[in-house]
C-alpha cells in the first residue's frame, strides 16, 4: 500500500466499534490507525498527515467534541466525522458549527461513512493545497519593496499608473518603473496573473 496515501485516524472507547471500522476501512485499501481515548491520539497523531478523524462522541475523560474543539485551539486542519450511538440533535448542530464534515449514527452505515470518509480527504486535500498556493503566493511576494507592495496593491485595485501616481504623489515613470520591477520580481507573464497571485498572497485565512 502506498504510504503517502491519506491517513484516517479512529477513536472510540468500544473495542467492538473501533475494530469492526477499521476492517471496513482497511477493506477499502485505506490506512487507518485506531485510538481507544482521545488522550493517547493527541499524544501521537500525525499533524503533518493527509485524511480525516472519526471520533465517536461519547467517551469518558474527553468527549468526542472536546476532542475537536482541542485540535481547532491547536489549528489542526485534520477534518472531523463524529459518530455516536445517541442521535442527539443538540450534539449534532454542536459538532457541525465546529466544522464537523459528518455526523453518523451508529450502527454506522457502511456506505454513508465510506461517503464521509471520501468527502472529508477530498476536502483536506484541497485545503493543503490551498495552502501551499498561499504560501508559495506570500514568499514571492515577500521580494518586493515596501512602495512595490504598496503600488501592487493599487494596480490589483484596477487603478491606472497615472492614478496611482497621483494617490501616491509620484511620477508616472516612477510608478511605470515600480510597475515593471513587479512584474519582473513576481515572474508573471500578464496582469491577471498578478493579480490573482496577489489574492492568493493576501489570504489572511490559510497558512
Amino acid at each position: 500500500m502506498d504510504l503517502q496515501s491519506p491517513l484516517i485516524y479512529l477513536v472510540d472507547d468500544d473495542d467492538d466499534v473501533r475494530e469492526a471500522l477499521a476492517l471496513l476501512l482497511r477493506t477499502m485499501g485505506m490506512r487507518v490507525e485506531t485510538f481507544s481515548d482521545p488522550q493517547t491520539f493527541l499524544a501521537q497523531f500525525d499533524r503533518m498527515a493527509i485524511g480525516c478523524l472519526i471520533v465517536d462522541i461519547r467517551m469518558p475523560g474527553m468527549t468526542g467534541l472536546q476532542l475537536q474543539q482541542r485540535m481547532i485551539d491547536e489549528q489542526c486542519t485534520l477534518p472531523v466525522i463524529v459518530i455516536t450511538g445517541h442521535g442527539d440533535l443538540n450534539l449534532c448542530r454542536r459538532a457541525f458549527k465546529a466544522g464537523a464534515v459528518e455526523f453518523l449514527v451508529k450502527p454506522v452505515d457502511e456506505e454513508a461513512l465510506l461517503e464521509a470518509v471520501q468527502k472529508a480527504v477530498s476536502q483536506h486535500i484541497h485545503e493543503q493545497q490551498q495552502q501551499s498556493l498561499t504560501r508559495e503566493a506570500q514568499m514571492r511576494l515577500g521580494k518586493l519593496t515596501d512602495r512595490e507592495r504598496e503600488i501592487l496593491t493599487h494596480i490589483a485595485e484596477g487603478l491606472s499608473n497615472k492614478h496611482i501616481a497621483r494617490v501616491l504623489d509620484l511620477s508616472p515613470r516612477t510608478v511605470e518603473t515600480h510597475r515593471a520591477n513587479i512584474f519582473a520580481k513576481l515572474e508573471t507573464p500578464s496582469l491577471a496573473e498578478l493579480v490573482r497571485l496577489y489574492l492568493t498572497g493576501s489570504d489572511t485565512k490559510a497558512g
